[in-house]
């Protein structure tokens, strides 16, 4: 790969091998989130009073993005909805930056974008703000077309200098936390956070990486806060190891999805957030790897380790990542989860890159074609 007139100052730093630029985001992560908690963005008081105030007034209140932002606009979701509580919980909700765009509703509009450049996440602001919502950001950029359609911006201190996001979907995470745990209660101890992230994005994710490689297609599923990290998985594995994926719900790989596979594709199943029906998620993942296995496609999974005791070795021939999670009552165990899946996925996009010989960082901008195809998304204005 040389470089030509076509990388300029807007691309990520073109280097000919790893390291590359994503491992250094991804080993800046814990200690970003750990600051991100001790020490939230200026303003956190006052937005999580904005967001307390709506649902105290029975107001909605929708969390938006794009891509890696919509991700952690879910994962944002449902920190909130933990500690809103039962009774406020249904109020709060995650939506596709359009699909704000084309329904917005008074209340809030908190919108993720990392960048700020993304135009369906400004329109989002624009159009929550017509219907009388309160427009709130959480960005890196002060300067950003997002940062200035919204009353109130969150500032993450860390830019992601890969565009195969990573520190960019940890340090929303770790702000949305930062907000949750003012408005109700959720556990978010900065030290605990910084080690499990430290754990997880240094797991030893070879031999999975090893058995999927050469896979067609890669399915990721996982139930809940497992299904945020399951689209976030397969987004990286297709921006950073350019594989086909598809991210789905647990119980959805089983109701028609699996017709369209064969024994080249691979399924990783992702169950690591602990939940009280524990027991059912662990029942029905068996179901999803034994569907799997019977049409001949290799089963892997990340894991915590009470999934990795409760699932059986045979289910997973094609490896297994398993992360522990803190005991005690210093982490929430939906933001555990996702910061462990979060540094997992992280892990073996990584390893898949180094087995596939891709460069994650320019999410495979380097080819003219797939420039082309940036530029005919991003370049209109006018829609």
């Amino acid at each position: 790969m040389s470089t030509s007139d076509w990388h300029t100052n807007a691309f990520p730093e073109l280097r000919t091998g790893p390291p590359w630029v994503m491992q250094e985001m991804v080993a800046a992560e814990p200690a970003v989130v750990g600051q991100l908690l001790r020490e939230p963005p200026a303003g956190t008081a006052a937005v999580a009073i904005t967001i307390a105030s709506a649902l105290e007034r029975r107001q909605p209140v929708v969390v938006c993005g794009c891509g890696t932002s919509e991700h952690a606009a879910h994962a944002i979701a449902l920190l909130l909805r933990a500690a809103a509580g039962p009774e406020r919980a249904h109020l709060i909700q995650a939506r596709p930056a359009l699909s704000a765009t084309l329904a917005p509703v008074a209340g809030v509009c908190l919108a993720i974008s990392h960048d700020g450049g993304t135009r369906a996440t400004t329109l989002a602001l624009e159009a929550a703000r017509e219907s009388g919502a309160t427009t709130i950001a959480i960005t890196q950029s002060a300067e950003s077309g997002v940062a200035r359609a919204a009353e109130q911006t969150l500032l993450t201190p860390r830019h992601d200098d890969s565009w195969c996001h990573t520190i960019a979907y940890t340090s929303a995470i770790a702000t949305g936390a930062a907000l949750a745990a003012r408005i109700g209660a959720l556990a978010a101890s900065p030290e605990n956070a910084s080690r499990l992230l430290q754990s997880a994005t240094t797991a030893d994710a070879t031999t999975v990486a090893g058995h999927l490689a050469s896979r067609r297609v890669v399915l990721c599923a996982g139930a809940d806060a497992d299904h945020v990290t399951a689209r976030e998985l397969a987004l990286k594995i297709a921006e950073g190891a350019r594989m086909p994926t598809v991210g789905l719900e647990l119980e959805t790989v089983l109701h028609g999805q699996l017709a369209g596979h064969e024994p080249d594709d691979a399924l990783i199943l992702i169950a690591i957030t602990d939940h009280p029906d524990r027991e059912r998620l662990i029942r029905r993942a068996t179901h999803v790897a034994r569907a799997a296995a019977a049409i001949g496609l290799p089963v892997a999974a990340l894991l915590s380790a009470g999934y990795d005791a409760a699932l059986d070795g045979d289910l997973t021939p094609a490896g297994r990542i398993v992360l522990g999670l803190p005991g005690g009552d210093l982490l929430d165990q939906r933001l555990a989860g996702l910061l462990a899946g979060a540094g997992a996925l992280q892990t073996l996009t990584l390893a898949l890159a180094h087995a596939r010989d891709t460069n994650p960082d320019l999410i495979r901008r380097e080819q003219a074609a797939y420039r082309a195809a940036a530029q005919a998304a991003e370049d209109p204005a006018g829609w």
